[in-house]
């Protein structure tokens, strides 16, 4: 049950107070207040009991997709069925006078206060009076484990107390209703975040474990009478959290035994891996660590007494007020339940003599239980009928529209839960850009803010950020190295100087590329292709035999091994023209090694 600074009654619920809602429950007194509802004590005309009715804010009841999933999540935990959980008994949707749609939850009305109540009146708790209250708590969420359900909301106020010791949790799926629905509200963040897990603030998921972990703080707070993290703002608690480690509580309250401080520790560690797989695995540690640490058992702290609730301003309850159906999602008479052994132990851990304790059923519970069967036979006829006429009618005016909500510039995984959650089918094209980083979505289509059908496709442009040279195969031929730098979307270049020697790749093939593979650059940009010239030439050459040959002929020898000739006439007055003359000698001998480039001075005449 919620509390705290909460939006306006009167705003909320339309001032309900003293109407009849759903023909069917006579609503009286608020009793407690929150960011997403507003609860009162109300009276069941047709079994005459009490019961408590949250009304749920009419902005999320004017949400299609809270009102399907809120209905979902009732069915859910309508199916606990445990002595430590509160009971909802029905559930359903309405008009206001002023035709303002409202969602309601009817559960069963614990008479008495939350455990909000019990630590503003007493602060920090011995340690019996604690694990008193832990072991109830653990003992309902293992039973929510165990059928696959997260409560996602552990906190003080979703722990109800009767004036009889009864240990409640309530609530359980109206925080993923309303966050899978898209709705956000201060209330809710300031409420929360002191129990949120790590990973609940980095990725909103949250299991069995963040259950476990809020469970840890809770327990924290019991026995040093303040959360382990504080701040200013939320967003200071949800960043300790994050990144401090839970403190023992042993460090602010010193009667604290080392075995359960152990266990809290190890409750509340920010890696999920490290705490109880659930909340069962917590119970039975817990059992253990009572039963070693001799804690003494003793019953739970009872709120203290609180003043008679006014009446909101309306309609009297002498002039009751009906509250027509909405042709929507309609009430659900007599939610499906299961009904399993609540007092079996913890599946997988011996049982620890004293630990948990088992309640007994009360006779109203048992009256209560056996009222169920009897209309659950004939209403469950009249309940099916009006939800399949109210859900057609829904569908076929606004209930098959949505609207594209805006992921521009967000990362696609982020992108695809938003449009799943929105009733749309992505399919998603990666492109380069030069401007969004890589993974971000850079377009989608329809635009923001569209009205379409739901199940209709929307296309997502995710940015793959700037292109990159692609990696080229050294002995690539030039041509498909082109194409292949083409299809990257670069513009491929070559030039003289852009050749160099290689001992490995075949001349007139492709080395490397300019910028290297991998370099991310702009589209477009030009990219030179590195050309080999084959293997670099030995630096020395020999010299070959030169005397007896024409002048013409040793210097066409000598430059066919990269050699210099320079002629020498013997004889300048001679017959002979210089070509003709014989090479009598030459300056480096026959054999001798050179280098490349050396000039051999011939003697002809």
């Amino acid at each position: 049950m919620e509390e705290g600074p909460g939006v306006d009654v009167a705003a909320v619920a339309g001032r309900p107070g003293g109407m009849l809602l759903d023909g069917r429950y006579q609503l009286g007194p608020a009793l407690a207040r929150g960011g997403m509802s507003t609860v009162y004590r109300a009276t069941d005309t047709w079994l005459d009991r009490p019961v408590a009715v949250k009304v749920m804010e009419p902005r999320l009841a004017a949400d299609p997709a809270f009102r399907a999933r809120f209905e979902r999540e009732a069915r859910s935990a309508a199916r606990i069925d445990h002595p430590a959980v509160v009971d909802v008994y029905d559930q359903g949707t309405g008009l206001l006078g002023a035709g303002e749609p409202v969602v309601f939850l009817v559960m069963e009305l614990v008479e008495g206060g939350t455990l909000r109540d019990v630590l503003r009146s007493r602060s920090a708790l011995p340690v019996p009076a604690a694990v008193a209250v832990l072991v109830p708590v653990l003992d309902g969420l293992a039973q929510a484990h165990g059928r696959g359900l997260v409560h996602r909301d552990v906190k003080p106020e979703n722990v109800l107390i009767s004036r009889a010791g009864e240990v409640k949790v309530a609530d359980f799926g109206l925080v993923t209703a309303a966050a899978q629905a898209g709705a956000s509200h201060a209330g809710m963040i300031l409420g929360t975040v002191a129990y949120l897990s790590p990973e609940q603030v980095t990725t909103g998921v949250a299991d069995a474990r963040s259950d476990v972990y809020a469970a840890g703080v809770l327990a924290y707070e019991l026995l040093t009478g303040a959360p382990p993290f504080t701040g200013d703002t939320p967003i200071s608690v949800a960043y300790r959290h994050v990144h401090d480690d839970v403190p023992p509580p042993s460090a602010a309250a010193a009667d604290v035994p080392p075995e359960l401080d152990d266990l809290i520790v190890r409750a509340t560690r920010r890696d999920p891996a490290a705490r109880p797989a659930d909340a069962a695995a917590f119970l039975a540690a817990l059992c253990r660590v009572a039963e070693r640490a001799r804690i003494p058992r003793t019953p739970p702290p009872v709120p203290p007494a609180a003043p008679e609730p006014e009446a909101l301003p309306g309609p009297t309850a002498a002039t009751p007020q009906r509250l027509p159906a909405v042709p929507g999602l309609r009430g659900t008479r007599a939610l499906p339940r299961e009904e399993p052994p609540w007092a079996a132990p913890v599946p997988g851990y011996p049982p620890v003599p004293g630990y948990p304790p088992v309640p007994q059923p009360s006779e109203h519970v048992r009256l209560r239980r056996r009222s169920r069967r009897v209309f659950g036979t004939w209403i469950s006829v009249v309940a099916v009928l009006g939800l399949l006429v109210g859900a057609a009618g829904w569908w076929l005016g606004n209930g098959r529209w949505t609207e594209m909500p805006t992921v521009t510039g967000v990362e696609q995984a982020t992108a695809e839960r938003l449009l799943l959650a929105a009733d749309l089918v992505a399919t998603v094209t990666v492109t380069r850009d030069d401007v969004v980083a890589a993974g971000l979505v850079s377009a989608v289509d329809p635009a923001p803010g569209a009205r379409l059908l739901r199940g209709s496709a929307v296309r997502l442009t995710v940015s793959s950020g700037r292109p990159q040279v692609p990696a080229v195969a050294a002995g690539t031929p030039v041509a498909a190295a082109e194409q292949a730098v083409r299809d990257a979307g670069f513009t491929p270049s070559r030039s003289a100087a852009a050749r160099e020697y290689s001992a490995t790749v075949p001349a007139g093939t492709v080395t490397r590329t300019d910028p290297p593979a991998g370099t991310a650059l702009p589209g477009g940009s030009s990219v030179t292709l590195v050309v080999s010239r084959g293997a670099e030439p030995p630096r020395q050459v020999r010299v070959p035999l030169l005397v007896g040959r024409s002048a013409a002929e040793a210097t066409a020898a000598l430059a066919a091994v990269g050699l210099e000739a320079e002629v020498e006439n013997a004889f300048p007055f001679g017959a002979r023209s210089p070509d003709d003359a014989q090479v009598v000698n030459q300056s480096h001998g026959p054999g001798s090694m050179v280098d490349r480039g050396t000039t051999i001075t011939l003697r002809a005449f």
